[in-house]
């Protein structure tokens, strides 16, 4: 099965599209970026050079992936998410003489989203960061450090309020903001089971 692209895309030399993905209408996918098998890509969505996405992952509309991110299997992106990889961003050079390059400098910083995350509508990715396997992200938030597995974030900046599932319901909610050291949780949707070890949730028998 090939990828289908609709005719208003624009895809550069050198990417690669899995069997299966979709690539809707406006999208712009730059150079030697990689999408593997059964993508979405939504409409009006870009996609800087070399990024490399994995298999199953749904991109919903307008979203911006900017350089030096890196997304596993079965990630969810919102429409209206965008992406950011410079702490120290500048049009020109200090001197106002020239443009600074596009292309990634020793100031561009590396994302990477672990298998299985979610990240809302409407979310701003700061730089540097790891969003761990199959945390959420909820509507709007400003992510500016890293989110750990099965952590529930919301806010600007975005902090961490619960846990979830692998199938995305809550696990538990801190009803104090404070997020316990210990504790065994099972998922009352579907039954799964996790353990917290000091504040890092672990699955007891994930599914195979």
């Amino acid at each position: 099965m090939n990828a289908q692209v609709h005719p208003t895309a624009i895809i550069e030399g050198g990417v690669r599209l899995g069997a299966g993905t979709s690539v809707w209408d406006n999208v712009h996918i730059r150079k030697n970026a990689v999408l593997g098998e059964q993508c979405i890509v939504g409409e009006k969505s870009y996609i800087a050079y070399d990024v490399q996405i994995g298999n199953r992952v749904k991109i919903n509309a307008m979203v911006y992936i900017c350089a030096e991110v890196t997304i596993e299997d079965g990630v969810m992106i919102s429409a209206g998410t965008v992406f950011t990889n410079d702490r120290f961003p500048r049009a020109t050079t200090p001197d106002l003489a020239r443009l600074r390059p596009s292309e990634p400098d020793d100031e561009t910083r590396r994302t990477l989203v672990r298998e299985g995350a979610t990240i809302g509508a409407g979310c701003t990715i700061g730089s540097d960061l790891i969003i761990g396997r199959f945390a959420m992200i909820g509507m709007g938030a400003l992510v500016t450090k890293s989110i750990g597995d099965f952590e529930l974030v919301i806010g600007h900046p975005a902090h961490v309020v619960g846990y979830v599932c692998r199938c995305g319901h809550p696990l538990v909610r801190f009803p104090d903001g404070e997020a316990p050291c210990a504790a065994d949780l099972s998922c009352s949707k579907c039954g799964l089971e996790y353990r917290v070890e000091g504040k890092r949730v672990g699955e007891l028998a994930p599914p195979v």
